[in-house]
């Protein structure tokens, strides 16, 4: 019997060659969607690319809120205009040095150009770094989408495995403590469980942990990727760069289309 499987790329908008790799590998059925930055120069013009493939493909946002520049520009969250660097994202909002109203003013204005560009609400919302499992960002979603008859979907929690990358997996699972459950019982359906999770910086750990998940992930489980071409916007844009060209490269090949054929899987179809 055949499981389906979701196959989710993240940072359509990030870069054009980036979003030129999603497209093609959509386009080949090897990616269920992609989760869109919004907050790029390029924004409409990619928009425009991928709005013919709503019908299927899913297309959600990937709230951004490290290391780019802010679309609402200065305020506490980005005191110069350029959002801040992960590590010092979480601990100032807790200590109140980041004021939460800028936060969802950047949320809001990165959802509602979405919408205007799109023409709708995306399908699902995940997060650049995973910032969708902070608390402020929790809070967002809530009072966001409370009355919305068709809330998003939300990517969930990840899967404990993974021995390569143990450790960050546990530091992200720890992080999305409690957001599975308490988003469920907001109304939200959840994607899960998250597999994907692997040391970027060792590119050649793609290909094993595509196929661990082919063979361990259950029916509609998610596992994401970043499949990209490095173009001279990546470069000044992302230190994530070689690992996109190797992911591209396995997930558009012959060779993992038999490992799917082996593995008794199918790439979901995201379409509404």
């Amino acid at each position: 019997m055949t499981r389906s499987i979701r196959l989710i790329a993240d940072d359509y908008g990030l870069a054009p060659g980036v979003s030129k790799a999603i497209l093609d590998l959509i386009d080949r059925g090897r990616l269920t969607g992609t989760s869109c930055m919004t907050g790029f120069p390029e924004w409409e013009e990619e928009a425009r690319r991928i709005r013919p493939l709503r019908e299927r493909a899913a297309v959600g946002l990937h709230l951004t809120l490290t290391d780019q520049v802010a679309v609402t520009g200065s305020s506490s969250l980005a005191p110069e205009g350029r959002l801040p660097p992960l590590g010092s994202l979480a601990l100032p909002i807790r200590r109140g040095r980041i004021d939460a109203r800028d936060v969802h003013a950047e949320l809001d204005a990165q959802c509602d150009r979405f919408i205007e560009a799109l023409g709708g609400p995306p399908d699902f919302i995940d997060g650049h770094q995973h910032v969708h499992f902070l608390p402020v960002v929790r809070k967002w979603l809530l009072t966001r989408f409370a009355t919305a008859a068709d809330k998003p979907a939300l990517r969930g929690a990840p899967a404990l495995v993974g021995l390569d990358a143990a450790a960050k997996i546990a530091a992200i699972a720890a992080l999305a403590a409690g957001f599975n459950k308490a988003m469920q019982r907001a109304g939200f359906a959840v994607m899960t469980p998250l597999c994907g999770i692997y040391d970027w910086r060792q590119p050649e750990k793609f290909a094993p942990a595509l196929n661990a998940a082919l063979a361990s992930l259950p029916e509609q489980g998610l596992f994401m990727c970043h499949p990209g071409h490095v173009d001279e916007t990546l470069r000044a844009r992302d230190v994530m760069q070689g690992a996109r060209e190797v992911e591209f490269a396995v997930l558009g090949s012959d060779d993992f289309g038999a490992s799917l054929d082996r593995a008794g899987v199918r790439v979901m179809d995201g379409g509404a």
